[in-house]
């Protein structure tokens, strides 16, 4: 087995994957690498010959309000299928009053007086906590993440689902084999019993509090990513992954001086929290709730229930 995570981002310069290779007694883990070529990220992973655990850091499921009034599918997976013939789905509107079922991402860009509520209202959700799924809502250990369809701010999430929806996902499972998305196609252990490509959500600033971390400032300041470098050796350690001198140099400077450094160190917790899991160190399952099985999904490793 691979373990796998991309960190994701619109910007191709800011996709970042970081690869765990299985060795007896436990991994070894090089520096990330991009992500690269989408239309070939899937095919170059299963060129290993391997089964695959993938976190990726993008939505995977729907707010429940939401579908609850606009989805006519199953389940996510069937209404991701489905996008094939909507591509409207993907056009980010620029006004309250282009918002439909059909296109619910907004805005295309920043205007004065924009608020999530008016989002909410237009697309017929209530109050601005119809926009959320229950893993974007705030625990007590971790804030909120952004909601799926607001595409607005540096830390919004709308325009990356777009781009991995689209251009990555629908691809991939009109494909002869396509992968498998947890939670919604079943447990994760009995999906990587079944090989190929399992692919989870995970949420840097959860794997972070999962694996024991505590980042002091900001991770888009180096000195502030470089202070992580022996707690995160110490997580190393503990899960039995070995770095190469190539990561080890990766950690001691802090994931270099760029503005992707913290997409580095992100895609790092990404497939460190994977590994958590796997280990049986973090539990693979989900609330029970079958709403968040069909259709809202769940961040794996994730056991703070929302506020």
């Amino acid at each position: 087995m691979l373990a796998v995570h991309a960190d994701w981002s619109v910007d191709p310069r800011k996709r970042w994957m970081a690869v765990a290779e299985p060795r007896p007694g436990g991994w070894t883990l090089t520096p990330p690498q991009p992500v690269g070529d989408l239309p070939t990220l899937f095919d170059r992973l299963v060129a290993r010959d391997r089964t695959i655990a993938l976190g990726v850091d993008l939505p995977l499921g729907l707010p429940r309000a939401y579908a609850q009034q606009h989805a006519q599918e199953a389940n996510f997976p069937a209404f991701l299928r489905a996008l094939e013939h909507r591509p409207e789905f993907f056009q980010v509107c620029d006004h309250l009053d282009q918002l439909a079922p059909n296109r619910p991402f907004y805005p295309a860009r920043g205007r004065k007086g924009m608020t999530r509520a008016a989002h909410a209202a237009a697309l017929g959700l209530g109050d601005p906590s119809g926009l959320s799924r229950a893993c974007d809502r705030a625990t007590a250990e971790r804030p909120a993440g952004a909601p799926l369809f607001w595409t607005l701010g540096a830390n919004q999430t709308g325009k990356a689902a777009i781009s991995a929806w689209r251009d990555l996902l629908l691809p991939a499972l009109a494909s002869p084999a396509p992968p498998r998305l947890w939670p919604f196609d079943g447990d994760l252990h009995a999906l990587l019993a079944e090989g190929g490509i399992v692919l989870a959500e995970t949420y840097p600033a959860e794997a972070l509090r999962q694996l024991g971390l505590k980042l002091t400032g900001s991770k888009r300041r180096q000195a502030d990513r470089r202070a992580l470098a022996a707690p995160l050796a110490a997580v190393l350690h503990h899960l039995n992954v070995t770095a190469t001198a190539a990561l080890t140099e990766c950690l001691a400077t802090g994931f270099g001086p760029d503005a992707a450094g913290e997409d580095r160190l992100d895609c790092v917790l990404g497939v460190l929290a994977v590994i958590n899991v796997l280990a049986g160190h973090r539990p693979d399952g989900i609330p029970p709730d079958p709403w968040l099985r069909r259709w809202e999904g769940w961040v794996l490793g994730q056991t703070a229930l929302p506020r």
